[in-house]
This record gives C-alpha cells, structure tokens and sequence, in this order.
C-alpha cells in the first residue's frame, strides 16, 4: 500500500517484561510506538515530524496486528485477540504484546530483546486527509501529524528504519507548491504596490 508510512523510535526502545509469577510467568513486550511532541531525525533528508496529542483518537479501535519487523508473516499479537493491548498516555502511544510461546519468537524476538540486540520500535500508519501540517523553521521543514486514517501495526524492529512513502512525499510536494503559489501572489501584490506608487509619484510631479 503505497499510503503506508513507517515511522521509528530509537530513544524509546521496546523491552522484555513479565507478566505474573512462578509458573504462571509469562514474556511481554512493552513499547512505544510514538511520542507526542518530539522531533524525529532528519527524513528522507527532507524533513523532520512530530506527532500530536489526540493523533490516534479514531484508530485505537482498529484491529492492530504486533509484527516482527513489520512482516505480516511473522505475527506477534493483534488487539481483536487481546494479545495486543494500546494505550495513549501522556507520553504517546503505548503498547504491550502478550507473544506467542514457539520457540521461533523465543530465538528471534525474545532472546534478543532480553540481550539488547533488539531494541527498536516501529509503528505503520496512514495519515488522514488534510491530518498533516507542513510548516518551514530556517532551514528546517517540519512535518506535525495531527490526526491518523489508520493505525496497521506496532512493530519491535531490528534496524531502525523510515520506509520509503509516497503519501508523505506528495503531502510535502503538496505544500510545496501551496507555499511557492502564496509567496508568488504575495511578490506579485509588491510588485503591483510599488507600480502605483511610481505611479502617483509620477502624476504628483
């Protein structure tokens, strides 16, 4: 789907937790897959995003899929089951995966979260229509999400990634050519001033 965009948290890693006691232990991965309010790296070498609180108001009730590395074959949790479970605090968006017991998520995904090797948080989400605002600081372009069509997945991820996306490009082209359009009337409405005011100076001589 070429609306998806992939989006990824370094400086809040997913971890390992438990869940019960003696026997009754059982693994859980906690992560966020967004925070409000803070800036992304630079994307795409382009701009840089943030994500607005109330951003995922009309997508908690999805049915969200917990992927491994956002590979729809490899199925960690989903919230229609409760073994995904999303939560919006203060922070940003939470959430916890009750994983399966195989030993394949065992070696891939559990093993390396406890060891560290796995540490990255992802998340896949189509934006709204209009739910974006574009706006330029200096030099710097930046992107604040304001409200989501779709939340697909949350995702632990090996390599901290921002996927290639074609709705955020054509939302940027989009702005971009608002922005030239408004800055052209403005220079042309200069322009125009300045025509009648040589011209009154002229006449007045």
């Amino acid at each position: 789907m070429k609306d998806l965009e992939l989006r990824t948290l370094t400086s809040q890693p997913c971890e390992l937790r438990t869940s019960g006691e003696g026997e009754n232990a059982r693994p859980q991965i906690f992560g966020y897959g967004a925070v409000f309010n803070t800036r992304s790296a630079l994307i795409f070498g382009t701009f840089v995003e943030e994500i607005a609180p109330g951003a995922f108001d009309d997508v908690l009730g999805n049915d969200v899929r917990a992927l491994f590395n956002h590979d729809p074959n490899f199925v960690l949790g989903r919230t229609s089951s409760n073994t995904l479970r999303l939560e919006v605090d203060t922070r940003g968006l939470a959430y916890t995966i009750d994983p399966p017991d195989t030993q394949t998520v065992r070696d891939l995904v559990l093993t390396p979260l406890k060891r560290g090797d796995l540490n990255g948080s992802s998340f896949g989400f189509r934006v709204a229509p209009d739910g974006d605002e574009w706006r330029r600081e200096g030099d710097l372009i930046v992107r604040t999400i304001h409200k989501l069509a779709e939340l697909r997945d949350v995702s632990p991820v090996t390599y901290p990634a921002y996927g290639e996306s074609h709705a955020a490009q054509r939302s940027l082209d989009s702005w971009k050519k608002r922005t030239e359009c408004a800055q052209d009337l403005a220079a042309k409405a200069v322009n125009e001033r300045r025509a009648r005011e040589r011209f009154l100076d002229l006449i007045n001589i």
